[in-house]
């Protein structure tokens, strides 16, 4: 199975792609001779992990018949002074809302996100440090 994506330069720092079809545009800060019409490249790094054990958490969450009101996942990545400027490390952070919330049952969804069904998180794993983080709110 092979996944690709295309961009297009379209002048100055601007790139455009269609993404299972959706288009976006990426761009730089025009400090660097980008327009901004678009986010950074970088931060998708961060997009991919979180989009990829959300739905893996809230599928197996369903499954398991916990109804949640809300969650919320933030990836923060620590990157490195020197260039080329990588991620050295990450944190995850889930923070479910909703009432009597089990947490045996969060914690063994997120286990399983994280060490057997996303494999974002199973690539990044094999470069950086992955911290997590569960918050019952």
């Amino acid at each position: 199975m092979k996944s690709e994506v295309n961009i297009k330069w379209q002048g100055d720092m601007s790139f455009e792609t269609e993404i299972s079809g959706h288009k976006m545009v990426i761009d730089a800060g025009p400090e660097v001779g980008g327009q901004d019409k678009g986010p950074r490249p970088k931060p998708f790094v961060l997009l991919a992990l979180a989009g990829c054990t959300g739905m893996d958490v809230v599928s197996m969450l369903k499954k398991m018949r916990v109804e949640l009101e809300g969650l919320e996942i933030k990836v923060e990545g620590d990157l490195t002074e020197e260039h080329p400027k990588t991620f050295e490390g990450m944190t995850v952070v889930y923070e479910f809302k909703g009432k009597d919330l089990p947490l045996d049952k969060i914690e063994k969804a997120v286990s399983l996100s994280e060490n057997k069904y996303c494999g974002v998180s199973a690539l990044y794993k094999k470069a950086i440090p992955i911290k997590t983080e569960i918050r019952l709110v």
